[in-house]
């Protein structure tokens, strides 16, 4: 979070900042996330939530059960989401950053 924020104040972008780590996060805006970047992208499973649920929770993930995990623990959510327009970035990269915002 901290490289995006920094690319982006450095670049000039503004940006309206929702951190659904801590105020949540709706399942119909996971959904339209999913449809653009597809569940797989969105879901962190490098992170400590992902290894502290259980074996039964991790198995067998479908969009909906996904999405469902999501939203009862955000911190599953890979991080920056930034929604530009129709278009979506998960994660930070800066060549996708420089290619979504041309100077």
């Amino acid at each position: 979070m901290k490289k995006a924020f920094a690319w982006l104040d450095d670049h000039g972008v503004r940006y309206d900042f929702h951190d659904y780590k801590a105020a949540g996060i709706d399942l119909a805006r996971l959904k339209n996330w999913s449809k653009q970047a597809g569940w797989e992208t969105l879901l962190n499973t490098r992170g400590t939530t992902w290894r502290k649920l259980s074996p039964a929770q991790q198995a067998n993930l479908d969009e909906n059960r996904a999405l469902r995990l999501m939203v009862e623990n955000p911190s599953l959510i890979k991080r920056p989401v930034l929604e530009i327009g129709t278009e979506l970035l998960v994660g930070f990269a800066p060549e996708r950053y420089g290619a979504a915002f041309p100077k």
